[in-house]
């Protein structure tokens, strides 16, 4: 049976393979969805699927009310996480959750990431924030949908800009990653655990190591993303 999803559905089956060889999940806890704006959907890993068995037909597409478009299984189980976001934040293309060790570590501290080196910087300006853990009552409310609204609290609360600071750490759970599509938010996502890593060795290192100063921070984040950048081709 053709879909008018077809091209949609690859690009997340890709994203979703991508995460799996990168090394970033865990049996099948995570999941990368691509939107779709103009029909108001956007295509998500079904839920609990082992990545060598997931084939592109297998994805599901979904509107932002969370209502099943198409597909016979049931998505990922944070999708209502994804359509919150989408719904909120325009200029997102896709969205990506793992459980990376590093990522997760941080996330279970309860703390940001802060800025270190020029690694951090060619990708944002910002320590990696880190939401508090969920309140009770949202716990036994609608979970998954407020994940997205703690994502959103924590960006308003560090007056955050989403299309800056592409990335977040949820308390006591991981990581959340996004991008201008599904490819962007995986490689967000591969640089958010690696950062993390090497923000946990800096600190074994040199549990006093300083933050990087604002001049690096500034001239490594400009030559990738300022109006002048010259990095790459």
């Amino acid at each position: 049976m053709s879909s008018q999803y077809k091209d949609l559905k690859q690009e997340c089956y890709e994203a979703n393979m991508q995460l799996n060889a990168l090394n970033l999940v865990v049996y099948t806890f995570g999941n990368v969805s691509a939107v779709d704006r103009e029909n108001g959907v956007f295509a998500i890993k079904p839920s609990g699927v082992p990545y060598e068995d997931l084939k592109p037909e297998d994805i599901v597409i979904v509107d932002f009310d969370n209502n099943i478009i198409e597909g016979t299984m049931r998505p990922s189980s944070d999708t209502k996480t994804h359509a919150y976001l989408y719904k909120n934040w325009p200029n997102i293309g896709g969205v990506a959750h793992t459980h990376a060790t590093y990522s997760v570590a941080w996330a279970q501290s309860q703390q940001d990431i802060p800025i270190f080196g020029t690694t951090h910087a060619d990708h944002l300006t910002a320590d990696i924030p880190c939401a508090p853990p969920m309140a009770d009552h949202l716990i036994e409310g609608n979970y998954e949908h407020n994940t997205g609204i703690q994502i959103l609290d924590c960006f308003k609360e560090k007056n955050l800009s989403y299309e800056e600071v592409e990335m977040v750490l949820i308390g006591n759970h991981g990581p959340f990653a996004w991008g201008k599509n599904a490819a962007k938010a995986v490689y967000n996502s591969k640089v958010l655990e690696v950062v993390a890593e090497m923000a946990y060795l800096t600190l074994q290192i040199n549990p006093n190591a300083p933050r990087l100063k604002d001049s690096l921070i500034k001239k490594h984040y400009n030559r990738k993303h300022g109006k002048d950048s010259y990095y790459g081709q």
